[in-house]
């Protein structure tokens, strides 16, 4: 990462649906991640969006497209998280990152646990790719801001470590935590 961050930084969204890449229906998920990020940043970025099939190669160049040649800090996928023979967005993540954050994947899991029993059934990861945090969500829009507000507090520290670009939120809707002085 660049010693100097751009002024408006980019975030990766990618949306992993067979449908929605053939026009079946409207990416309604993707959306819902920049409507989140909207409400919880206040550092100025720009979605870098990606929309791609259910298949590990195209997912895994997606997100080292977004890593190594945008320059994205964070990247969060929608879709493929379950345990359909299609659901492979976790092994795209897996095959690209150098670290794995098993952390994020459990409490994403464990805040949907108090939504729906089949919380269970959904492979939510994380992992670092250099100084890049990815992020895969499930599909379902409305999962989306639970799964991001069970983490969204530890990202800005997290990318901090990874020596990713600095990102702050807005404190009326979320606090991000990091050690005083940080």
């Amino acid at each position: 990462m660049s010693e100097v961050a751009p002024a408006v930084l980019p975030i990766g969204v990618v949306t992993v649906s067979d449908r929605a890449t053939r026009g079946i229906y409207e990416d309604l998920s993707g959306p819902a991640i920049e409507t989140y990020l909207e409400e919880v940043l206040s550092t100025p970025f720009r979605i870098e969006k990606r929309l791609v099939e259910d298949e590990r190669p195209a997912i895994e160049a997606a997100l080292i497209d977004l890593c190594d040649v945008a320059g994205c800090s964070l990247v969060v996928t929608t879709g493929g998280t379950g345990p359909s023979p299609r659901d492979v967005t976790p092994e795209a993540l897996f095959a690209v990152c150098d670290r794995m954050m098993p952390g994020f994947g459990e409490a994403m899991r464990a805040k949907s646990l108090t939504i729906v029993p089949t919380a269970i059934l959904s492979r939510q990861e994380a992992g670092l790719r250099g100084s890049s945090l990815i992020i895969n969500l499930p599909g379902k829009p409305s999962s989306i801001r639970d799964c991001l507000d069970a983490v969204m507090p530890a990202v800005p520290y997290c990318i901090d470590l990874a020596g990713g670009y600095r990102l702050e939120t807005k404190p009326e809707r979320m606090v991000a935590f990091r050690p005083k002085g940080k």
